[in-house]
């Protein structure tokens, strides 16, 4: 979680939060940074509370299904998370749907928003281009990072270990003669991504097709917008006027998110 909400959830039971229900949830947050598994030791160092606090309100939280207290006594995230993460992942694509619009409106090709979701890019809102022409991409859809451009911008600013364990998890398949298949390829164009902005799928998913991402900065998860068509269409002339366009939605996407959070 990112020190400023960390902040911010700490700081708003002056303004009539309910503590412990604070605490709770940042506890969850805690545990998903650590990568859903945790001990109350590590809970305790992490968060600076005393262990019979974390142990009470982890008792909680099993008890309601959120946590599941794990055969060596350490605590997972609960599987009632899921489908508030499901309705969640839902709602972001239905906010972020007037910005794919606008997108659409000014670029004439199709818009999409993804998610990283474990080791797996999941598009959660799609707004579709006026021309004929189908996107591999639709809602729902679940693919591998290392072959499209919204993977390259979620996963830019990760840890490079991180990212190789990921990329050795799922290993790298070809969609297309074009995919980059080795990690220090990939890590080369995360670098990349870092260095102009944004990430380009040029033909690496589908032949034929190009696509332009940029991350969602400060999105309550790693989130990524991107412009895909014809690569006919989204040239290098047009990524030039795609870019731009695509930075300031992000942004803007990004506005509305925070406004929608704690006030």
């Amino acid at each position: 979680m990112p020190s400023s909400a960390r902040s911010k959830t700490t700081s708003s039971t002056s303004s009539g939060g309910v503590q412990s229900l604070e605490r709770a949830f940042d506890l969850l947050e805690r545990m998903a940074d650590a990568g859903g598994e945790v001990g109350l030791s590590e809970l305790s160092a992490s968060s600076g509370l005393p262990l019979p606090t974390i142990h009470r309100l982890m008792r909680t939280l099993v008890a309601s299904g959120y946590v599941r207290q794990q055969p060596n006594r350490r605590y997972s995230l609960g599987p009632r998370l899921i489908r508030l993460g499901e309705s969640a992942s839902r709602l972001l694509g239905t906010w972020a749907r007037p910005y794919l619009t606008r997108l659409v409106e000014e670029t004439g090709e199709t818009a999409n928003m993804a998610l990283l979701d474990g080791d797996e890019v999941v598009y959660v809102a799609q707004v579709p281009s006026r021309h004929s022409m189908r996107m591999f991409t639709e809602v729902g859809r679940r693919v591998l990072p290392h072959a499209t451009g919204v993977g390259k911008a979620l996963l830019a600013h990760a840890p490079e270990d991180a990212v190789r364990a990921l990329l050795a998890r799922t290993g790298m398949p070809a969609a297309t003669e074009l995919t980059l298949t080795t990690p220090e390829g990939f890590l080369a164009a995360l670098e990349t991504v870092r260095a102009t902005g944004y990430a380009v799928d040029d033909n690496e998913q589908e032949i034929g097709v190009r696509c332009l991402a940029v991350p969602v900065p400060d999105a309550p998860t790693a989130a990524a917008i991107s412009v895909s068509g014809p690569a006919g269409r989204v040239t290098e002339a047009a990524t030039d006027t795609i870019v731009p366009l695509l930075k300031e939605v992000a942004r803007d996407l990004s506005q509305a998110l925070a406004t929608a959070g704690p006030r």
